[in-house]
């Protein structure tokens, strides 16, 4: 089994900056692509930015400019750096891993941007 634990949200004013994490642990030989999706209350969850496990990174366009996705695979874990953060950047975000053939999700973590 393999569990995942996101943290770095809060509450940011707009134009201000967070990282969030994520750490994966147990039964793990080796973890290929790793994300991060967002869920804002009464929308669907979607795609932020991904990672495979040679660097190769993608973005939604929403974020692109703004965030940037990293992960260290020494530590099994996986970074968010949100800059220039908008209101419609408030959501739950969570991470993700692909560990061999199963796709495993964290908990969550909320972002508001607010003034």
């Amino acid at each position: 089994q393999v569990q995942l634990v996101e943290s770095g949200g809060g509450l940011v004013q707009p134009g201000g900056s967070l990282t969030l994490s994520c750490a994966a642990s147990g039964s793990i030989r080796i973890i290929y692509g790793m994300g991060w999706f967002r869920q804002a209350p009464g929308k669907q969850r979607e795609l932020v930015a991904i990672i495979n496990s040679g660097g190769t990174t993608d973005y939604a366009a929403s974020v692109k400019g703004r965030f940037t996705i990293s992960r260290d695979n020494a530590k099994n874990t996986v970074y968010l750096q949100m800059n220039s953060l908008k209101p419609d950047d408030t959501a739950v975000y969570y991470c993700n891993a692909d560990v061999g053939t199963r796709r495993y999700w964290g908990k969550g973590t909320l972002v508001t941007v607010s003034s």
